[in-house]
């Protein structure tokens, strides 16, 4: 399999998910479509823009597209309003009009904030992502989240606004470092678990595989993930029910973000994983699954190589209660009662406000404790 196509069918905002190997070679040919004008304006961050930029440019211009650029730093500090009013006025500064077409390359930092610089310009352009991430490719290039973060907490402002297309070259995710690489398989595994054993047992199967370089394997494991994700935002795009089942293990991950302060001692998807496994400790502690299913969780994450409990994480960490007030700012929250989604069992997630605090105090508290017999280095 050399190419694939997820199809997000949401009326007029429909577009489709390319998902194979050299996909920006051809970027040109694939973007052509949608412009008025033979020219596009690309946001990416320092990093991609080393390794993908002229990639890209190359594939514009065999199309006969002109490419002009604005790079930004790289880390998740760019998703902030600095860098979105630095990317607003460039636009604007490109003259970047209703009919063009405003390009996101890089991971999720660079997706959300060119998607949300294109939501407010001129109060909408059209954008595309290409996404370089695993963790972009499977998550956050899909469904139309866009934003920025506050220093209250991840994501709080922001739009949902669709991309036009998406292409996720699987050929770039051999530039990421094993590390990055793993924490956007965090978002991978999620998908099982929320919503299909199969998906689940497979990538327990094929995972090793998969994270030492099987195209064929990223490619389905991307597809998988895409589809799911898409299944989920055409039943519920701005997230009144359903949707909010994709942000299994976030509610712990999020506060453990915060608690590192968004940092490279965890990464979102390591902190994803580990919020995973928290999340099935505590709907086994409620007697909803067998414990042996937290257990299965932990297996395959250190069968990968990934981070899968707060030992895992370097340096100091709040309390419990601390841990539990940074759990309260997520934007989960409703009528001032925190959102958990727990699991009946591997791939039967569901979305509940009815969970004891002292249940998730305790939880926590435990995991602290274990972690204080084996503290990670740092």
């Amino acid at each position: 399999m050399t190419q694939t196509t997820v199809h997000v069918p949401l009326d007029d905002r429909a577009y489709d998910v390319l998902i194979g190997a050299g996909l920006l070679d051809r970027s040109g040919a694939l973007i052509a479509p949608f412009l008025s004008r033979p020219r596009v304006a690309v946001i990416t961050d320092a990093n991609v823009a080393a390794l993908h930029l002229e990639g890209l440019r190359a594939g514009l211009s065999d199309a006969g597209i002109d490419m002009i650029a604005l790079t930004l730093p790289a880390g998740e500090g760019t998703k902030s309003w600095p860098h979105l009013t630095q990317a607003v006025e460039w636009l604007l500064e490109q003259k970047v009009e209703r009919r063009d077409v405003v390009v996101a390359l890089g991971g999720g930092v660079i997706g959300d904030l060119v998607g949300f610089a294109a939501a407010i310009l001129r109060r909408g352009v059209r954008f595309v992502q290409i996404p370089t991430t695993l963790l972009a490719q499977v998550d956050s290039s899909v469904g139309g989240k866009t934003g920025i973060n506050s220093p209250l907490g991840k994501n709080l402002i922001g739009a949902f606004h669709q991309p036009s297309l998406v292409l996720a070259d699987t050929a770039v995710l051999g530039t990421l470092d094993p590390r990055d690489f793993l924490s956007g398989y965090g978002e991978v595994a999620k998908y099982g678990l929320l919503g299909d054993a199969d998906f689940f047992e497979w990538l327990e199967a094929n995972g090793p595989a998969l994270a030492a370089g099987d195209m064929a394997a990223r490619i389905e494991a991307v597809r998988r993930s895409v589809q799911m994700k898409a299944d989920i935002v055409v039943r519920d795009e701005t997230e009144q029910g359903d949707r909010a089942l994709l942000n299994l293990g976030h509610t712990f991950g999020h506060a453990l973000e915060a608690a590192t302060g968004y940092s490279d001692r965890l990464l979102h998807g390591e902190g994803v994983a580990i919020g995973c496994a928290l999340a099935f400790e505590l709907s086994a502690r409620m007697g909803l699954c067998s414990q042996e299913e937290p257990s299965r969780v932990r297996a395959h994450l250190a069968a990968m190589g990934m981070k899968r409990d707060l030992a895992d994480i370097p340096g100091d960490l709040p309390d419990a209660d601390g841990l539990l007030a940074l759990m309260a700012q997520d934007k989960k929250v409703l009528d001032g009662k925190l959102r958990f989604i727990l699991a009946r069992g591997i791939g039967q997630a569901f979305v509940t406000s009815d969970v004891n605090p002292d249940l998730v105090r305790a939880v926590m508290r435990d995991a602290l404790a274990a972690r204080d017999g084996v503290r990670a280095p740092g």
